[in-house]
């Protein structure tokens, strides 16, 4: 049972603990910016790292390690973003009047620095890990990337909860790209096809007949695609996720910052 339990555990620690951090360091004064980035700049490179010495371990610390390494090159990117560093070169809100296609081409240019920075660092992930037995790192990142990918559409389209409390203040023009509706025709497309692949996953995961490194690995992908899909669910359902990560946001309140 451990050899699940420890895995799911972990996880939920991490995506808590970590989204809660991040949370918190965007809501710091903004002298504190550089030094954050610069701190995230050093664990990518570490992640980086890790992944290359990790691509041929096929134990189960190999897995965890992997795992971490993923997890760890994703989080530079939500560092960057959140900090204002790697965005995009429009940084204002949407202009009024505009027609639909001028509405996405406006709202990528928003990202479009952190879209060609999620880009490069799946090349580096994958490149790293190419044909090595250990994968899962490459599989938390992509995994990440593709979610992400789904939320930001979902949030262009129209979902009923826009999440702008997360935005810290220098991003609050972001709000006026996200489209406010109950539901839009993306979402139940985008639950099906995460959901069937995370039954694969578990499925393949509580077999039986996956080594250690398999079941390992492939249970602390599955609980991060959960939470993934959850999170996607947060987007539509009235619930107040906010409370989860209660405490990441008190260093707004602390600095003065409203949301």
């Amino acid at each position: 049972m451990s050899l699940y339990l420890l895995p799911v555990v972990f996880t939920l620690f991490f995506w808590w603990f970590s989204t809660g951090v991040i949370l918190y360091l965007d809501g710091l004064p903004v002298r504190t910016f550089r030094w954050s980035f610069l701190s995230a700049t050093v664990l990518l490179a570490l992640a980086l790292y890790g992944l290359s010495a990790t691509r041929g371990d096929t134990s189960v610390s190999g897995a965890y390690l992997a795992f971490t390494c993923g997890l760890l090159a994703w989080a530079w990117q939500e560092v960057g973003f959140l900090l204002g560093y790697v965005t995009g070169p429009r940084q204002s809100a949407l202009p009024a009047g505009c027609t639909a296609w001028q509405h996405f081409v406006c709202a990528i240019q928003t990202i479009l620095y952190h879209e060609l920075a999620l880009a490069l660092t799946a090349l580096a992930v994958v490149g790293l890990t190419w044909n090595a037995p250990n994968q899962v790192g490459a599989w938390t990142y992509l995994l990440l990337w593709a979610m992400r990918q789904s939320a930001k559409l979902n949030l262009f389209l129209g979902v009923r909860n826009l999440n702008e409390q997360f935005l810290p203040a220098h991003l609050r023009y972001l709000q006026s790209y996200f489209t406010k509706r109950r539901m839009n025709l993306l979402f139940p497309v985008s639950i099906l096809a995460s959901t069937l692949l995370a039954f694969l996953i578990w499925r393949d995961a509580l077999s039986g007949y996956a080594q250690a490194f398999e079941a390992t690995g492939l249970t602390l992908v599955g609980t991060l695609l959960t939470l993934a899909i959850l999170e996607h669910w947060f987007m539509v359902l009235p619930l107040p996720s906010e409370a989860l990560w209660k405490w990441g946001l008190h260093s707004r309140r602390d600095s003065g910052v409203q949301h």
